[in-house]
C-alpha cells in the first residue's frame, strides 16, 4: 500500500518539531567542515570542537594556510583526526581552484570533491541553500526500511526510491525529520515503538516487532 508521505511528515514534526540538524555553523563553509567533522562523530561533539575552531579559521585560505598537524590538533577531539584533517585539506582546496572558492550549491557537482560524498553533498547543498535534497544517511537507510518506503539497502538506490515517492518540497524535510527520528526513537537497537505516532504507517511495527 503506497504510503501517505504529508501525513508521516506531519507526525514526525509533531514528535521533533521542525526539521533541522543539529550541528551549528553560520555559513556554508562551516557548514561543510561541520559536516566533514561529524563522521563517526556525535553533533554535540562537533559542536565543541567548531566553537573554537571557526573563531580560528574563518575562511578557505584558514585551512589552505595551516600546518596539517596544527589542523589535526585543532579537531582530535572528534577523532579520525588524521582522515578529517586530509579530507578538509582535499575538499578546500577544490572549492578555490574549481569553484574560485565558492561552496558549489549544485548536489551533483559538490559529489564530485574528494572528501564529500553523496551523503554530504546533499546535506550541504540541501540545508545552506535550501535545494531540495534526499539525505541519505545511517537513520535514513534504517527508517526507510522500517517504514516501508523501500527495500534498498543503497543509499543511493534509496535516494532514488524516495526521489519517486516524496514531493520535491519535502525531500530535504522529511530526511532530516527521519534523522532525528532514528536518534531519538526510532534507534538501531531498541526502537522506542510506544512512544511513536508512526505505528500505522510502519511496516516494521505492523509486523509484529515493536520494539520496547
Amino acid at each position: 500500500m503506497e504510503k501517505d508521505i504529508s501525513s508521516i511528515l506531519e507526525k514526525l514534526k509533531k514528535m521533533h518539531g521542525n526539521a533541522r540538524i543539529e550541528l551549528t555553523y553560520t555559513n556554508p563553509l562551516e557548514l561543510t567542515i561541520s559536516t566533514i567533522l561529524s563522521a563517526q562523530c556525535t553533533d554535540e561533539r562537533v559542536n565543541k570542537v567548531t566553537k573554537d575552531l571557526f573563531k580560528k579559521y574563518k575562511i578557505l585560505d584558514d585551512y589552505l594556510n595551516v600546518s596539517i598537524e596544527e589542523l589535526e590538533e585543532d579537531i582530535k577531539p572528534t577523532g579520525f583526526y588524521r582522515n578529517k584533517a586530509r579530507a578538509i585539506k582535499n575538499v578546500v582546496k577544490e572549492i578555490k581552484e574549481r569553484f574560485g572558492g565558492n561552496i558549489p550549491d549544485d548536489i551533483d557537482t559538490f559529489a564530485t570533491i574528494k572528501g564529500i560524498g553523496r551523503k554530504s553533498a546533499n546535506l550541504i547543498v540541501g540545508v545552506a541553500f535550501k535545494r531540495p535534497a534526499i539525505i541519505v544517511d545511517t537513520h535514513v537507510i534504517r527508517l526507510s526500511n522500517r517504514i516501508g518506503l523501500t527495500k534498498q539497502k543503497d543509499p543511493e538506490k534509496i535516494e532514488m526510491d524516495l526521489r519517486k515517492k516524496v514531493k520535491e518540497k519535502d525531500y530535504t524535510d522529511l530526511s532530516l525529520l527521519l534523522t532525528l527520528h532514528g536518534r531519538y526513537i526510532c534507534k538501531a537497537r531498541r526502537p522506542e515503538c510506544k512512544r511513536c505516532l508512526l505505528q500505522e504507517d510502519c511496516d516494521y511495527f505492523k509486523g509484529g516487532r515493536d520494539g520496547i
